[in-house]
């Protein structure tokens, strides 16, 4: 299954996007998916997962303004960020956990 993270652009600080991660196959199967981003010269961080038992996950820099969703009929995995700070500017990524073959990412910018 491929993945094509998308939804990515330039915004103000406090503001919002909402990344879309289509696959080219069923996510049915896959039983945790999850958000990555990177930043330049950092590592690639987890961001958030989800589970098929409903099991979420986020990390701390992004609890209570990011919110992961998944949609298995439509083959879909969300990421609505909120509150958006410059520290959020990274490449983000969508992939299973523990991740697999790395698509292309979607490029958020956060101007302060």
């Amino acid at each position: 299954v491929q993945l094509q993270a998308s939804g990515g652009g330039l915004v103000q600080a406090g503001g919002s996007l909402r990344l879309s991660c289509a696959a080219s196959g069923s996510i049915s199967s896959i039983y945790s998916m999850a958000w990555y981003r990177q930043a330049p010269g950092k590592q690639r961080e987890l961001v958030a997962l989800i589970n098929s038992g409903g099991l979420i996950r986020y990390a701390d820099s992004v609890k209570g303004r990011f919110t992961i969703s998944r949609d298995n009929a439509k083959n879909m995995v969300y990421l609505q960020m909120n509150s958006l700070k410059s520290e959020d500017t990274a490449v983000y990524y969508c992939n299973r956990f523990p991740s697999g073959l790395w698509g292309q990412g979607t490029q958020v910018t956060v101007s302060s």
